[in-house]
């Protein structure tokens, strides 16, 4: 017997040991029949045999398995990955609020790194990166052929040291090449401001462990003056993060113990419900951060801003108020990501990111690849979607999971749901290649950068004159 077949039938052996012996008894599915595909199996390890015996360079053993491990979860879905002990770090430094980079949040489209939305106060968004960015070279390294995992480790790196992107935008003739300094990218979760008298902006930039404490301190600040009349809570842009946070946020507005979010998915673990109680968002403390708010924040008129940044743990808070009707919800339609990430640990401080279940709202809408509609559609300014073309919501996603509850979601996510409230004024196009913030033919576009809560903020001005306008009607009707 050759020593090639050796090395496959030896090898091929010990993966089916290794498989049997996975004590992964949740991950099995009762009416799939038992058995190992031996013959994929055997040509894995043939596979595996040629490249140990022929490449043209040598390659670590320990190196090609891990590549296995990743392209398997690469080619799931977007958001399954394979985190090595570099980014099993990263992740879990991330959800505290601090890490090193460039301050992206990004996925895989085409083999290129595609931005979902730039993370506010970091290096990629004060350098106007933008949500549809493609990002196809690192430096002098080309993306196309690097696994996710790989394009984000090399976009990390120590503080002050430079990176440069090249990236191709839509609109864009040629590709832009922008120069970054990567930085310990330290998020702050809530942003919060009393914009007039009566009436309060609280910002989630990201749901993190110190979100619902957070929160609740700044709503003790907007209410220690007097009771508020409307308050307007800011989720656009905002990628998502810990589903512990988004369940303590929807408790801070709704009745003790209703249903917040559920999950469903093959294994009895990832069918859950999740209630508006200390037990299903505290995380690592015993003292209730919600005990010591103010009554009134479970009545107070509010309005949620929501758009196609607004992601995942964003979309279960704006669908929950939304099922209640605590909250009119305004804006553009989300992102549309329903689906949850189980962290599975794995021996040398690695892990697997794992889609294990799909999110659903109270009453049991799916988010996945569909995203919370608004009740009001505002588009960014007066004349709509200052860039309409960078739009990117997880139904544009190679190999997205589908929407199980309706089946044509993925084409409904690209249709307008509701005529916008206010239409355009000019009837002139936006022109090709016409950057975010410029002024031609008399259009009165955003910034580049927009200053939330601010007199430049078409959306929030809007949100405070619903919110002025319920007022007035309540106190009609008194």
């Amino acid at each position: 017997m050759s020593k090639a077949k050796t090395i496959s039938l030896t090898l091929g052996g010990f993966i089916a040991g290794a498989l049997i012996s996975l004590n992964f008894p949740a991950m099995a599915e009762k009416d799939v029949k038992p058995g190992l595909p031996i013959d994929e199996l055997r040509t894995f390890a043939e596979v595996y045999s040629a490249i140990k015996q022929g490449y043209v360079e040598p390659v670590e053993d320990k190196k090609m398995i891990s590549n296995a491990i990743s392209g398997m979860l690469s080619n799931l879905d977007p958001h399954s990955t394979y985190l090595d002990a570099d980014a099993f770090k990263d992740l879990q430094v991330g959800t505290q609020g601090e890490f090193g980079g460039l301050g992206i949040e990004v996925g895989m489209e085409d083999g290129l790194v595609k931005v979902v939305s730039p993370i506010e106060d970091t290096p990629a968004y004060r350098a106007g990166i933008k949500s549809g960015d493609l990002i196809y070279k690192l430096d002098e390294t080309l993306v196309k052929g690097l696994t996710l995992n790989e394009a984000v480790k090399k976009m990390r790196g120590k503080p002050k040291t430079p990176i440069k992107l090249t990236i191709l935008r839509k609109g864009e003739n040629k590709p832009l090449e922008i120069t970054l300094l990567r930085e310990v990218i330290k998020v702050q979760s809530v942003k919060s401001k009393l914009v007039e008298p009566g009436y309060g902006w609280i910002r989630i930039t990201q749901f993190q462990d110190n979100t619902v404490a957070e929160l609740a301190k700044h709503l003790n600040t907007l209410y220690k003056d007097g009771n508020l009349r409307g308050l307007v809570l800011d989720l656009r842009n905002d990628p998502g993060g810990l589903l512990n946070s988004a369940i303590g946020v929807s408790a801070a507005f709704l009745p003790p113990d209703v249903k917040v979010v559920s999950t469903d998915g093959r294994t009895e673990d990832a069918k859950q419900e999740f209630l508006a109680r200390p037990r299903d968002y505290l995380r690592g403390t015993r003292e209730d951060p919600l005990r010591a708010l103010p009554i009134e924040v479970k009545k107070v008129p509010m309005v949620v801003l929501v758009n196609s940044g607004s992601a995942s743990a964003s979309e279960i808070v704006a669908g929950a108020l939304q099922d209640y009707k605590r909250a009119a919800i305004m804006g553009t339609q989300t992102f549309g990501k329903g689906s949850v990430q189980s962290v599975l640990p794995l021996p040398g401080n690695t892990a697997i990111k794992l889609t294990t279940a799909r999110y659903y709202t109270p009453e049991g809408r799916s988010i996945q690849a569909k995203g919370i509609v608004p009740d009001i559609v505002v588009e960014e300014t007066i004349n709509g979607s200052a860039s309409p073309t960078a739009r990117i919501r997880e139904a544009d996603l190679d190999r997205h999971l589908e929407n199980d509850r309706e089946k044509d979601a993925a084409k409904e996510a690209a249709k307008p749901e509701a005529k916008p409230e206010v239409k355009p004024q000019s009837k002139t196009p936006a022109k090709p290649g016409k950057e975010k913030g410029s002024k031609e033919d008399g259009d009165d576009e955003m910034p580049q950068r927009l200053e939330y809560a601010s007199k430049a903020d078409y959306q929030f001005q809007q949100a405070v004159n619903l919110l002025k306008g319920l007022q007035f009607m309540q106190n009609k009707v008194q």
